[in-house]
């Protein structure tokens, strides 16, 4: 074979008579390697169309309300996420934070734990502008502006107040907790260490005058 002829052989090897770089096929039409797999499952109830067989069976589920996986702890069936409900059970924490390494069974956690580090605060205050860092701190907070809303109501007398800790403190005086706190020179008790403190150091400073 003569040089020219062999030329020529190479030239038709390479010539591009396939679609591998053009990324179509000889017709013109789509590469079928590359393009996306048409979505020939389609689901009877809504018509939605999926790619693969088993993310169809996942989603008709939603419509059957079949629930094949069971907890083998307490018997519980899921449609879905059986392996994060068995945490509860398990105790597994595998989610930690990357500041300190405290580890979460949930990823809501984890966002939750993350704004004690960037104190974050994402939920305000349309009164007053106070931000939190939990929306169930700011449903407290907002009763605290309703004018007269007191939601907390002492089960002996009746009285109301407008924060927990404000009728827990109250309820005290109604227990056997109310003077729990003796002072050690003239033997009052109080309900609260605060008021102790006070009357002590008002002892002592009348001994000291006295002195």
């Amino acid at each position: 074979m003569s040089q020219r002829e062999q030329r020529q052989s190479v030239t038709q090897t390479r010539r591009p008579d396939s679609h591998s770089d053009s990324g179509k096929s000889p017709s013109g039409g789509p590469d079928p390697v590359t393009a996306k797999p048409a979505r020939r499952h389609h689901c009877s109830q809504c018509g939605k169309r999926f790619s693969i067989l088993r993310d169809l069976k996942r989603h008709e589920r939603k419509h059957t309300g079949e629930k094949p996986f069971q907890c083998s702890h307490c018997g519980k069936s899921f449609t879905l996420h059986l392996k994060s409900h068995e945490r509860i059970h398990t105790g597994e924490k595998h989610i930690n934070c990357s500041q300190c390494e405290k580890s979460f069974r949930w990823l809501t956690s984890l966002k939750h734990h993350e704004r004690t580090h960037t104190h974050e605060k994402l939920y305000q205050c349309s009164m007053c502008g106070m931000s939190f860092t939990k929306l169930g701190a700011l449903n407290v907070h907002d009763k605290t502006h309703a004018v007269g809303d007191k939601p907390y109501r002492c089960s002996q007398c009746g009285q109301r107040f407008n924060r927990l800790r404000h009728l827990n403190k109250h309820e005290r005086i109604h227990t056997q907790e109310e003077k729990t706190y003796h002072c050690s020179h003239c033997g009052k008790t109080f309900s609260q260490l605060e008021d102790l403190i006070s009357h002590e150091r008002i002892e002592r400073l009348c001994s000291d005058l006295c002195f």
